[in-house]
């Protein structure tokens, strides 16, 4: 068996896997803990209270996760493949969102004053600031993978690319004008992430070199 191509394989299986991960466990805390409010609140928020170390475990394992399936497919498309690089910097950001939590918020958890905060902490600013960089580092990947499977003739997947960096792009930074103080852009920039993170994992698993070929 070729080991090289093993091990390729099983990175870009958690690009596959990260998505559902994230969001299935992201939703169910959110579903199940008082005071949540998924039109008002944030995932990171969840970080907070008796239960937050469960989302801090899952920023940490998902931005791992990321950051192997970047690997992954820089083994299939070239060590000098920018998007990959990009991601890392997603999965890096994920990782440091986790040990820096977002300040409650607008009666979450309980307890909590209802309404826009007055004031944010310096953990609270520094989730914020290593959010936004992954954020943007995904929108990079997104755009620079547009060109990148374009060279390599995947077409679909770079009209795919070109479109998940352009939502993300308006979730992200106009969200606000979605309503919920820009909860719902965020959402949709989230969801179109994964998606878009899963379906390039896929190909690239597809494309890549059979283990079983020597």
């Amino acid at each position: 068996m070729n080991k090289f191509a093993a091990v390729t394989r099983s990175l870009l299986g958690w690009g596959i896997v990260v998505g559902p991960f994230y969001l299935i466990l992201g939703v169910a805390q959110g579903l199940l803990r008082d005071g949540f409010d998924f039109s008002r609140h944030a995932l990171s928020h969840l970080a907070n209270g008796p239960w937050g170390l469960v989302q801090t475990v899952n920023f940490i394992l998902s931005g791992l996760m990321v950051i192997a399936a970047a690997i992954g497919i820089a083994r299939v498309v070239g060590k000098k493949c920018v998007m990959a690089w990009f991601l890392v910097v997603f999965g890096a950001g994920m990782l440091l969102a986790a040990f820096f939590p977002a300040d409650p918020v607008d009666g979450f958890p309980p307890g909590t004053p209802v309404g826009t905060p007055t004031s944010i902490s310096t953990t609270g600013l520094l989730h914020f600031a290593v959010a936004g960089i992954g954020f943007i580092a995904l929108m990079v990947s997104c755009f620079v993978s547009s060109v990148t499977f374009k060279r390599l003739g995947e077409r679909y997947l770079s009209w795919l690319s070109l479109g998940a960096g352009t939502v993300i792009v308006l979730g992200f930074f106009g969200g606000p004008a979605l309503g919920g103080s820009g909860i719902v852009g965020i959402w949709v920039a989230v969801v179109t992430g994964w998606i878009w993170l899963g379906v390039v994992s896929w190909r690239t698993y597809q494309i890549s070199p059979d283990p079983n070929c020597e």
